[in-house]
């Protein structure tokens, strides 16, 4: 089992890019953020609304370790929380490294469990031109990785605040590593 904290929370009711940072954020079961423009039974998306507006919304919540702004610091990008769009801005918790229907317990309440991995758009270059790059790699086998944190639905509601403790509940194995949702 492993934990870390929840340093930012951040939600945005209209469609932008990026998400601006909150008190608090409260997450509703089967839904997503209350208020976010992603919440929702059915996919929110708008590349996969155009795909088919009935599917479901494995993408409620989404999810970034703080580590990551650091790691393109390095390259000369500066990232701060909400500016990828995530909700949830981590720090302690290796996202990437946890397997499909973990569970993480987000403050007192809140249950989402990890759906798979984001799947990075050329939305990125547009907020910062070069990041894409930074944020979608190839490992020493040739396979994507997708370093731009991972995506969620809710199963308990409740109120997430920034230094709010998390806490990963692995699935029953053998585990499913995360792939693009």
């Amino acid at each position: 089992m492993s934990s870390g904290t929840v340093q930012t929370v951040s939600s945005n009711g209209t469609y932008t890019f990026t998400k601006p940072n909150r008190e608090a954020i409260t997450l509703l079961a089967g839904l997503g953020v209350e208020g976010d423009v992603h919440a929702g039974v059915t996919v929110k998306h708008r590349s996969r609304v155009a795909q088919d507006p009935t599917q479901p919304n494995l993408r409620q919540v989404h999810l970034i370790h703080a580590e990551l702004f650091e790691d393109v610091a390095g390259a000369g990008f500066e990232v701060t929380p909400g500016d990828l769009g995530e909700n949830v801005t981590t720090r302690g918790i290796d996202l990437l490294g946890l397997p499909t229907g973990t569970r993480l317990h987000l403050g007192a309440e809140a249950v989402v469990e990890v759906t798979g991995l984001r799947n990075p758009c050329a939305q990125i270059d547009t907020f910062r031109h070069g990041l894409l790059k930074q944020v979608l790699g190839r490992d020493e086998n040739g396979e994507i990785v997708r370093k731009a944190g991972i995506m969620g639905i809710v199963l308990t509601g409740g109120e997430v605040r920034p230094g709010d403790t998390i806490r990963a509940e692995l699935p029953e194995g053998p585990h499913r590593p995360l792939e693009r949702v």
